[in-house]
């Protein structure tokens, strides 16, 4: 029994040294970096396009702010609704891009900037607007103030997230997250992604696989849904009922008690 025991335990510490060693390879992540020494890098940079259902502030700025004031429309917003009178700041009013891609604008009525980018929308504006200046010195802004992405899953915080520069990518997004936990399956994850059309369609990413930074879904769309699928170990542990816990629990005190007293008695 002595002997048998002797051997046990080094085989044992064996067993989960080779255990452990074939989990860490599915935790890295980008693991295989090298083969992107010769993949050829794409040179223009992201550019969020504009959906249906974006919420957009436009501004219009010129030497002179009477030319600009009427392409600035603002809205009183409460902000102290306790006292008889009532105070009031005034605040920039947002368009509502419809399902076509289109916003009304004053003095410019429909004006079509779903699909695109950024600087594309200012452009197509400004362009608009240049019979209603008398000179090229006023400037056209686009923000996006509802862009967001949800992370949900084996993260440590799920939840949607306000991005205020319009551009995140996967790792980004999980590190607003709070990281993948130790049950969450790196080469597990999907992407949940609705186009302008409303058509939707769901991607397997691997996290361990350095190729991801050149996928085309490497940066993440406004609305993006990430979900993070867990691993063998939590879908077992699920299994587990709180009951069948005390019972391994008080299963493992008596073996515990019976080496124990076999210790002292013998």
């Amino acid at each position: 029994m002595r002997i048998a025991s002797k051997n046990f335990f080094p085989l044992l510490f064996v067993l989960l040294t080779l255990g452990a060693c074939t989990s860490y390879k599915q935790v890295p992540y980008i693991q295989n970096s090298d083969e992107l020494k010769n993949v050829q890098q794409v040179s223009d940079l992201y550019d969020a396009r504009i959906m249906p259902k974006d919420l957009l502030t436009i501004t219009v700025n010129s030497e002179n702010p009477e030319t600009a004031a009427p392409y600035n429309l603002v809205i009183q917003s409460n902000i102290n609704t306790h006292s008889k009178n009532l105070t009031t700041q005034p605040s920039l009013m947002s368009y509502l891009v419809d399902n076509n891609g289109d916003i009304e604008f004053p003095s410019l009525g429909t004006v079509h900037v779903g699909g695109l980018t950024k600087s594309e929308a200012e452009e197509v504006i400004r362009q608009r607007l240049r019979p209603y200046f008398s000179d090229d010195k006023y400037i056209v802004n686009v923000r996006m103030i509802n862009y967001k992405i949800s992370v949900l899953g084996e993260v440590a915080r799920p939840n949607t997230y306000t991005i205020s520069n319009e551009k995140v990518n996967i790792f980004e997004a999980l590190a607003l997250a709070g990281d993948l936990t130790i049950y969450g399956k790196r080469d597990g994850v999907k992407l949940i992604r609705e186009d302008a059309q409303g058509r939707k369609e769901v991607v397997a990413l691997n996290l361990n696989d350095a190729n991801i930074i050149t996928s085309p879904y490497y940066y993440l769309q406004q609305n993006d849904v990430l979900y993070v699928e867990p691993n063998k170990a939590k879908a077992k542990n699920s299994d587990i009922g709180s009951s069948t816990t005390l019972w391994f629990s008080a299963t493992s005190i008596m073996i515990s008690l019976t080496s124990l007293l076999y210790n002292i008695l013998k």
